[in-house]
C-alpha cells in the first residue's frame, strides 16, 4: 500500500532537494576556484605583513588630571564678592568648571599649539624625522627634508622650501599626536600624546600640562591686574565714602587673586597620574593588520570565484542556442 503524499509535502521535499543541490553546487564552485582563493589570500597576507612591518612603532604617554581646587582661587573669590563686583560693573571671574572647559578648548586652539610647538622647538621632530633610534635614543632625521646639522629645511624638486608653516605643524600635532578626553562621570581629564619616540611622548605630555596651567594662570593674573588698575582709577574719580569702601574691597579681592594665582603651580589641572615613558608600543597592531589582510584576500577570492561562476552560468544557455 503506497503512502499518500499531499501536494504540500511534495513541494517541501522538492525544495529540500533543490537546496541540497544548490549547496553542493556552491561547495563545488568554491572547490573549483580554490587555487584562486588561496593565491589571493597568500598575496594579501604577504602585502599585509609587509605593510605592517614597514610602519614604525608609535608610543603613547598619557597623564590623568583633575580640575584644580577652586576654593582659594578665582572661583572662590567670585562667589564671595560677586555682589560687590556687580556694583562696579565688572566680572570677577568664572567658575571652576567653566575654567576647566575653557582650558581644554585653549589647549586645542591653534594659537596655543603654535606657540607650544615654537617654544619647545618641535617643528623638526614633528615634520622632519622618519623614525627613532632606540639604542642611541636619538631621532632619525629625514635628510631629504631637514638637515639637523645646520637646522635648515631643504628644498624639494620644484625648488620650494619644505619648511612647514604653523598651520601644517598644528594640523599634524592635532591629528597624529594629541588626544584629549574627559570622563563625564567624575570630570577627570586625560591628555594623551603619541610619538615615534617614547621619551618624546612622555616629555610632550608633561609640557602640555605645565604650559596650559601656566597659560591660564598668566591670563587670570593679567585680567586681575587690569581690573585693579581700573578700580584704582575709579577710586580716584569718586569722593563718595561708600563707593570708596566698595572699591577698596574689590581691589583687595583682586590682589588676593593675583597672590593666590602666583602661588598655585597647578592652576587649572592637578596631576593625578603623571605621564611616564612607555615601554610598549601602542601602534601599529601588526597581528591585527595581517589578520585583516588575510580575511580581505579570502573574501575577495570568494567573491571573484562566485562572480566568474555567475557569468559562466549566464553564458551557457546562449552557447546552446
Amino acid at each position: 500500500m503506497t503512502k499518500y503524499e499531499s501536494p504540500f509535502e511534495k513541494a517541501s521535499a522538492q525544495q529540500d532537494h533543490d537546496d541540497e543541490i544548490d549547496l553542493r553546487q556552491l561547495l563545488g564552485t568554491l572547490w573549483a576556484g580554490k587555487w584562486l582563493i588561496l593565491a589571493l589570500t597568500i598575496l594579501f597576507a604577504a602585502g599585509g605583513v609587509a605593510y605592517a612591518l614597514s610602519k614604525p612603532d608609535i608610543y603613547q604617554s598619557s597623564v590623568l588630571l583633575a580640575p584644580a581646587n577652586e576654593e582659594g582661587g578665582m572661583g572662590g573669590l567670585s562667589g564671595q564678592l560677586g555682589g560687590l563686583a556687580s556694583l562696579a560693573g565688572i566680572n570677577v571671574g568664572s567658575s571652576g568648571s567653566n575654567r576647566t572647559v575653557i582650558a581644554k578648548e585653549v589647549l586645542r586652539s591653534r594659537a596655543f599649539l603654535a606657540d607650544f610647538i615654537e617654544r619647545h622647538n618641535l617643528a623638526a621632530p614633528l615634520m622632519g624625522v622618519k623614525g627613532w633610534n632606540i639604542e642611541k635614543s636619538e631621532w632619525q632625521y629625514d635628510r631629504e627634508v631637514y638637515n639637523p646639522e645646520t637646522g635648515q629645511w631643504l628644498l624639494d624638486k620644484d625648488g620650494k622650501s619644505q619648511e612647514p608653516t604653523d598651520w601644517d605643524l598644528v594640523k599634524a600635532f592635532k591629528l597624529k599626536h594629541l588626544s584629549v578626553s574627559e570622563n563625564q562621570e567624575n570630570g577627570m581629564v586625560t591628555f594623551s600624546v603619541k610619538s615615534l619616540s617614547p621619551l618624546a611622548a612622555q616629555q610632550w605630555a608633561q609640557w602640555l600640562v605645565e604650559d596650559i596651567n601656566e597659560h591660564m594662570r598668566q591670563q587670570d593674573v593679567a585680567e586681575a591686574e587690569a581690573r585693579i588698575d581700573y578700580l584704582e582709577n575709579k577710586l580716584t574719580d569718586t569722593n563718595i565714602a561708600g563707593m570708596q569702601q566698595v572699591f577698596y574691597q574689590l581691589i583687595e579681592s583682586e590682589t588676593r587673586t593675583v597672590m593666590l594665582a602666583n602661588a598655585q603651580r597647578e592652576y587649572v589641572f592637578k596631576t593625578i597620574d603623571p605621564a611616564v615613558v612607555p615601554q610598549e608600543k601602542s601602534e601599529p597592531k601588526r597581528a591585527l593588520i595581517a589578520i585583516l589582510a588575510i580575511m580581505l584576500g579570502g573574501m575577495l577570492g570568494i567573491f571573484i570565484v562566485f562572480l566568474r561562476s555567475f557569468f559562466k552560468g549566464d553564458a551557457k544557455p546562449e552557447e546552446e542556442i
